[in-house]
């Protein structure tokens, strides 16, 4: 039986592309669906796959994010990007392990994928450019993004409003409906989820950690890993300990 998993965040497209599998490919089995790349990781990790369809962008996890983690692990699963980006974004999978597939999908285009994935599934490993080919669109993709970026950050303290510059703040982390934000010499809660930092912040320069933790990399001055395999990073000018999630622990592999 071949399985897949299907991760984006929103619910219209997810439950279309399931349906439109299970006419054309009924012997697919979805053995989970996801609306974060946090969440699409933990599942590849739980279920092992054989194929998993990753929207593109996604909160936290982007689904680079998720092939990239994937591709580190040596784990046996063809990806699918679903995206909404033009041809021109994405033309770098014209050919290799990875395919993708424009919104709205049509069925045509499908059944090539389906197709595609079937020779991959016979094949006995990944095609050795599959890195160039993630690093092609990675790079293609940051060419085409417009999404605004935070520059600051106002958050009340009484009758006052603090301004935090982006470059002091050293990590956010999710307080229940608040976001505490810790700076190198402050320290503010504001009612904003920490989602919406996610998408508002550039990802080279703010890495997510934890699903309720994102960290500004030049800030993580050593990550240490303990007997029980677990990952806990620590910053410069800070004496925090932050926790690494075993879904993001990948970023710090090399070490």
């Amino acid at each position: 039986m071949t399985t897949a998993i299907i991760a984006d965040d929103e619910d219209l497209p997810r439950s279309e592309l399931r349906r439109m599998l299970a006419q054309a490919w009924p012997e697919l089995e979805i053995v989970a669906e996801c609306e974060h790349g946090t969440e699409a990781l933990e599942a590849i990790q739980q279920h092992a796959p054989d194929i998993a369809f990753l929207d593109i962008r996604m909160p936290g996890l982007s689904g680079l994010d998720v092939a990239q983690a994937v591709m580190a692990s040596a784990r046996r699963c063809q990806t699918v990007f679903v995206t909404a980006y033009n041809q021109h974004a994405v033309d770098a999978f014209n050919a290799g392990a990875f395919d993708y597939l424009l919104k709205p999908v049509s069925g045509e285009r499908l059944q090539q994928c389906i197709t595609r994935l079937k020779q991959g599934l016979q094949a006995s490993a990944p095609a050795a450019d599959a890195g160039s080919l993630l690093a092609e669109l990675d790079r293609r993709l940051r060419q085409v993004e417009t999404a605004p970026r935070i520059r600051w950050v106002s958050a009340s303290a009484g009758d006052t409003i603090k301004m935090i510059p982006i470059e002091k703040v050293l990590f956010f982390e999710s307080d229940g409906k608040y976001t505490r934000i810790v700076a190198q010499d402050d320290e503010a809660h504001v009612r904003k989820p920490l989602k919406e930092f996610i998408d508002g912040l550039d990802p080279e320069e703010f890495w997510q950690i934890h699903r309720g933790v994102l960290v500004r990399a030049m800030a993580i001055k050593k990550v240490r890993r303990d007997e029980m395999g677990r990952v806990s990073a620590e910053l410069h000018g800070n004496n925090e300990v932050l926790k690494v999630s075993q879904a993001y622990a990948w970023r710090f592999r090399p070490m």
